[in-house]
């Protein structure tokens, strides 16, 4: 939980420099992985750590008997500002939990719904979710309560079945004040406003089912579809002036996927102004944000059933899952075609994240 690397006051070694730790250290590495043996005790978390190695260094051994783990010293040693090196693992609680099975699942009683298919927090208490049965719901993790939100229905006649599959997305934008989800018709986007949940407006023209989207900003969403297209909307300015009523818009831009089949997810790049789409084919598109033009496809090494893709804030880096296996790739494109804000012209070092440059495209680990 806690370490502080503790420094000899007087002789050699610190007060805690004792042999007889090492014993002490692998003895309760040797009770602990009987412990997670045991077959009444869950396997699904088991967690390894440093000291489940079998033999340690000289190097290791003097490092380990030279830092004291534990949090008493580690608060005294905070308190007077001594010049020793100490830190807290942040994850210590959780892995308690999760190890010692202290951490439940409580199931909630949906009734008659039919499968949950996104879900977003609200606030440190409720939750938002869509469900295969066109339904939006507000669950209340306090009181245990189950509020309907009403679906926004479209302009034209009403939906036929194949068109009412299920609310597939949920995002909140940056500032929390809009959600832009699935509208009673899967084709149709719809936006609420935050937190009260009022209708703002529905957007019009996707043919087929909306299975993803992004915010890029406060105003501006990404919509993905079946139809293999992304549209951007923008949401309007001002609210409608009764609270029942909302506007209908249409996109300021829709750009069909060359080389791709049905756009199944989507993600955004803040840092590098990109948008990333999968398709059920197996392909990564890359659109850039700010021309809404694509400017790459990549083949994936897996394309059997697509579900998810990721992307990491810091470092223009993706994650892509599928039924088999998890794909990363990191950025590997010229500079001088691209570069993020605030970072250096052609010409000098690549980004860390990236290393070699090439125009060749995104290279994939799995």
């Amino acid at each position: 939980m806690a370490q502080t690397l503790r420094r000899a006051v007087e002789g050699r070694y610190p007060s805690c420099y004792l042999p007889n730790r090492l014993k002490e250290r692998k003895a309760k590495a040797k009770a602990l992985r009987l412990e997670q043996r045991k077959p009444d005790k869950p396997e699904d978390f088991v967690c390894y750590s440093d000291s489940d190695s079998e033999e340690e260094t000289p190097t290791q051994q003097h490092q380990i008997l030279s830092t004291s783990y534990n949090f008493v010293d580690y608060v005294r040693s905070r308190e007077i500002l001594a010049p020793e090196p100490r830190s807290v693992d942040p994850s210590y609680a959780t892995r308690h939990m999760l190890t010692h099975d202290m951490f439940h699942e409580t199931p909630v009683n949906l009734g008659n719904m039919n499968k949950v298919f996104c879900s977003q927090w609200l606030s440190d208490r409720q939750v938002v979710f869509g469900t295969k049965c066109n339904k939006l719901m507000v669950y209340d993790v306090r009181t245990r309560s189950l509020d309907a939100i009403p679906t926004l229905r479209p302009r034209a006649a009403w939906p036929p079945p194949d068109h009412q599959t299920g609310i597939h997305a949920l995002q909140i934008n940056p500032s929390r004040t809009l959600l832009a989800t699935g509208a009673r018709n899967s084709c149709e986007l719809a936006i609420y406003s935050l937190p009260t949940l009022d209708p703002v407006c529905v957007g019009e023209a996707h043919k087929d089912w909306i299975l993803d989207m992004c915010w890029l900003d406060d105003e501006f969403v990404v919509t993905g579809s079946r139809d293999n297209k992304l549209a951007l909307w923008r949401a309007p300015a001002a609210p409608p002036p009764r609270a029942h009523l909302h506007h209908y818009v249409h996109p300021h831009a829709v750009r069909e996927c060359r080389s791709g089949l049905k756009v199944r997810a989507l993600t955004f790049n803040e840092r590098w102004r990109e948008i990333a789409a999968l398709t059920l084919n197996g392909y990564i598109h890359v659109f850039n944000a700010e021309t809404f033009r694509q400017t790459l496809s990549r083949k994936l090494p897996s394309c059997q059933d697509l579900v998810c893709l990721a992307t990491q804030r810091a470092a223009c880096t993706r994650s892509a899952a599928s039924r088999t296996r998890c794909c990363w790739t990191a950025a590997r494109c010229s500079p001088s075609r691209r570069s993020p804000p605030g970072t250096p012209a052609a010409g000098s070092a690549p980004p860390a994240s990236g290393g070699t440059c090439s125009p060749s495209g995104p290279d994939w680990v799995s």
